[in-house]
């Protein structure tokens, strides 16, 4: 049965089942909301092509805080990284939603209804408040390999932070920004923590074959990438 949902418009949060004075990933206050109804009519999803089996997925115009969910196509099922924010049911059906971490639930929910999708998350990211309204169909504690999807549990940013590794690519999401030409690591979370995930991540990706970095907001070389990075994480 549906409930009623809305969406944040300033950062892309989706409250489900509730409506409140303000959005609680944000703060925002509730002229800020529209229906995921309306979400859906003014903000759709669109898919762009990062290589054959990776698509980047990204809501046309941006919304709120924008980010990028990606579509991987194993050899076996497909499978989401991350959420969009906006319910778009004209996309390819997903077998999967797996998460880097809570901030992009996006519209999963709606997703995972929609097209009969499996949602998986890290059990400490799990038990977060604005987790609640959200359904989780298994959560995880170790690395894993499924279809040839790798997950890396680092912590830092928050207590459940995965990346993942699907053939030569690295699905890093907003552990580290770029700006200006620069790196910095994600300053919403604790700055200890999140430095210690940088190291184990350097020390997992260090003999790695990687091409290409896909980011929350960005698809970057590595080549590149990685410079910048040795000159976060010496």
């Amino acid at each position: 049965m549906q409930r009623e949902q809305y969406v944040c418009i300033v950062c892309g949060f989706n409250m489900v089942g509730y409506f409140v004075g303000k959005c609680p990933f944000c703060g925002a206050s509730k002229e800020k909301f529209i229906t995921s109804e309306e979400c859906s009519a003014r903000f759709t999803v669109k898919g762009f092509s990062v290589n054959k089996k990776i698509t980047r997925l990204n809501s046309v115009p941006p919304l709120g805080l924008e980010h990028s969910a990606y579509r991987v196509e194993t050899n076996n099922k497909i499978y989401l990284i991350d959420c969009p924010s906006s319910f778009d049911n004209t996309l390819k059906p997903m077998d999967f939603i797996i998460f880097t971490h809570h901030h992009f639930l996006g519209a999963s929910n709606q997703y995972r209804e929609h097209f009969s999708s499996e949602v998986r998350i890290h059990k400490l990211d799990s038990s977060h408040k604005i987790c609640h309204a959200f359904t989780f169909d298994g959560t995880f504690e170790e690395n894993f390999i499924l279809d040839g999807i790798e997950a890396f549990h680092i912590d830092g940013h928050t207590p459940g932070f995965t990346f993942y590794i699907f053939e030569e690519t690295l699905f890093i999401c907003d552990y580290v920004f770029l700006k200006g030409g620069k790196m910095l690591y994600n300053p919403f979370g604790p700055a200890k923590e999140t430095r210690d995930g940088g190291r184990k991540l350097k020390s997992i990706i260090r003999n790695r074959k990687i091409d290409l970095v896909c980011g929350y907001n960005y698809v970057e070389d590595f080549t590149n990438w990685k410079k910048k990075f040795n000159n976060l994480c010496p």
